[in-house]
């Protein structure tokens, strides 16, 4: 039995607020689903929010849930500007309203006298939290909670600024007892999630704003990455790319997992250099990957097989990872763009303008060029775009030509307009002499181009569509199984509705 329970209780709800009455509502809302809750004591204004609070908690708190108190001092990169006298009161005050645990930092633990936190009344078991918000520093090979004091868990915290780093921690975890590893950042996030795992006490979830860089909420923890419910025979996936933040494959592939009840979690991977996210692939037991910007055709170097259209289209979307920890490569992207565009367009013998010389671009030229279409490119790069142009035989369009062209289709092939820019577009209205505007991007649903084409009553296709089928392809790829696409689709569409 660990120090929290199973299940759940693994999964640590983070409530922090500057006032009592929104904490409590904090409260209220995490009991309902998480069994641990953080109370960030140091987050409220004043003392008088914290005595509302205490008073809050002594009347109502749920019996179920075991509370965790934390008042972290400005030296230990908290909020509370109290000296330790007035952090120790609040504690004990916790304690008083029923908390069972609190966290101390290091850098008050060290100003203590030795055991004088047994003897003073803070909540009963006390965990002992270090905090390096600039780097992950030099680790023990594993941590003995007695070699420091007389403190019940061990707390490590650090700013992963590479995958190896967050590795590192976990590995840290796998070998020591009453410890919780907590990989900050965003490049950390996926070995946050994974900690549970490898043998950390607790992973925390901030109930509203959070508290720490690189958290996830508590409703995309329980709901979609379900850290409580991974073991050694969960198979783990992910997607690797910079920028990686808007990317709702997660919840693409994660709804699927969980329809079909395949013990599998779906990780975003935040990947600056490609070799740092290769080397961690066995660490943490990758099977498969989606590839993004900007490593569709660095990744080819790295594989052993690439199937032969991925290799002419000259970029991978798709990779699975063999038995053998060999790479295999593969595109689906090119299945969505014509799965998508083919709804609205008689693809053969059409005219289509595809701006953009990318991997997303490669695909969808090579499709188009294989279907019939007539392949026109245009790219801020002219060198890129007379490459691509050359191997779909095709023509390059400069861009200063475009209102005076017309054509059946524009497909925008950039990452121009994504989420979190979406006030800008790639092409302005008088560029787009078409039938149809489709763009490649599906967050936001609705672009800046889209609606510049629907205001010039040119049809318009979607992203969402075409990230959709090409996503159900790769899922397929990965499990063998026939993919549930309605639950799927309704979770992507109900997600960007909600949040745009």
């Amino acid at each position: 039995m660990t120090l929290f329970g199973k299940g759940e209780g693994r999964v640590c709800a983070v409530a922090a607020a500057g006032t009592a009455a929104e904490m409590s509502r904090q409260v209220r809302r995490a009991s309902r689903s998480a069994r641990t809750v953080e109370l960030r004591l140091d987050w409220l204004h004043s003392d008088d929010q914290r005595a509302q609070l205490i008073h809050w908690l002594k009347a109502h708190r749920p019996a179920s849930v075991t509370f965790l108190a934390t008042c972290r001092r400005k030296e230990g990169g908290g909020k509370f500007a109290g000296d330790i006298a007035c952090q120790l009161y609040w504690l004990s005050q916790a304690r008083e309203a029923g908390c069972q645990w609190c966290d101390v930092e290091m850098e008050t633990f060290r100003e203590l006298p030795e055991g004088f936190l047994r003897a003073y009344p803070v909540p009963p078991r006390i965990m002992l939290s270090i905090h390096d918000f600039d780097r992950t520093p030099n680790l023990p090979r594993n941590v003995v909670v007695a070699r420091h004091g007389l403190v019940d868990a061990v707390k490590i915290a650090a700013q992963a600024k590479t995958i190896a780093d967050s590795v590192r921690l976990l590995k840290v975890a796998r070998r020591s007892r009453n410890f919780v590893a907590v990989p900050m950042g965003d490049v950390g996030m996926p070995a946050r999630l994974l900690a549970l795992r490898e043998g950390s006490e607790l992973a925390y979830a901030p109930v509203a704003e959070a508290t720490a860089p690189g958290q996830v909420s508590l409703e995309e923890t329980l709901g979609l990455y379900r850290p409580h419910l991974l073991d050694r025979k969960t198979q783990v996936y992910g997607v690797i790319g910079d920028p990686i933040g808007h990317s709702l494959s997660p919840l693409l592939h994660n709804t699927g997992f969980a329809a079909r009840h395949i013990n599998a979690v779906y990780l975003p991977f935040l990947v600056h250099q490609l070799g740092d996210f290769l080397k961690a692939i066995p660490d943490f037991g990758v099977r498969g990957f989606s590839v993004t910007i900007p490593h569709k055709q660095a990744i080819l170097k790295h594989l052993k097989e690439c199937e032969p259209l991925a290799e002419e289209i000259g970029a991978v979307n798709t990779v699975v990872v063999r038995r053998d920890g060999s790479l295999y490569g593969s595109n689906t992207d090119y299945v969505g763009v014509l799965r998508a565009l083919q709804k609205k367009l008689s693809i053969r013998g059409s005219r289509v303008l595809i701006f953009g010389a990318g991997g997303s671009a490669r695909a969808a030229a090579s499709g188009l060029a294989r279907a019939g279409a007539q392949v026109c490119i245009c790219a801020r790069r002219e060198s890129a775009a007379k490459q691509l142009a050359h191997a779909v035989g095709g023509e390059v369009i400069p861009r200063r030509a475009l209102r005076a062209e017309s054509f059946d289709a524009i497909l925008n092939a950039t990452p121009v307009g994504m989420h979190p820019h979406e006030g800008i577009s790639p092409l302005s209205a008088r560029e787009l002499q078409c039938r149809i505007v489709m763009d490649l991007i599906y967050r936001p649903e609705r672009t800046k181009l889209l609606e510049a084409a629907a205001q010039k009553g040119i049809a318009t296709v979607s992203g969402v569509n075409m990230f959709l089928a090409q996503g159900f392809a790769q899922w397929e790829i990965w499990t063998g199984k026939r993919a549930p696409e309605a639950a799927m689709r309704r979770a992507v569409v109900s997600a960007l509705r909600w949040r745009s």
